[in-house]
């Protein structure tokens, strides 16, 4: 026997819309059960993990102790910060350096930080 990741879950102040941002970034779909004032939402992604967000009364208060680290499969690092800011994310840091190393952390509408890096491409031709 083995254990499984089943979800990983977000406690959050609107279930489905934070759930919606998440199905835009991941390019993956909010469960056809959810609907907006649900105070939880599915979401199911082509090639990662399933994410389970849960409506809490508390509100977000201090660093994330866990966060993703997004790597982009079809475009460049720069090309996946833009895309993904246009959906609804802040910059919090810019950890991009001259030689094209480095990665930028974001914050989703509810402030959990993640970080987008290099794709593999873009690795591959660095050490090329």
């Amino acid at each position: 026997m083995t254990t499984l990741v089943r979800h990983v879950t977000f406690d959050c102040s609107d279930a489905y819309a934070l759930a919606t941002f998440w199905a835009g970034v991941l390019e993956g779909r909010v469960s056809e059960e959810d609907f907006p004032g649900d105070p939880e939402a599915l979401v199911t992604t082509p090639e990662g993990p399933t994410l389970l967000f849960v409506t809490v009364p508390e509100k977000k208060g201090v660093k994330n102790r866990v966060h993703f680290d997004l790597q982009p499969q079809d475009r460049s690092r720069d090309e996946e910060v833009e895309r993904v800011v246009a959906l609804g994310a802040t910059l919090v840091g810019d950890h991009r350096l001259p030689d094209g190393r480095g990665w930028v952390t974001l914050a989703d509408p509810e402030g959990n930080e993640f970080c987008v890096e290099r794709s593999s491409g873009e690795r591959a031709a660095a050490t090329s």
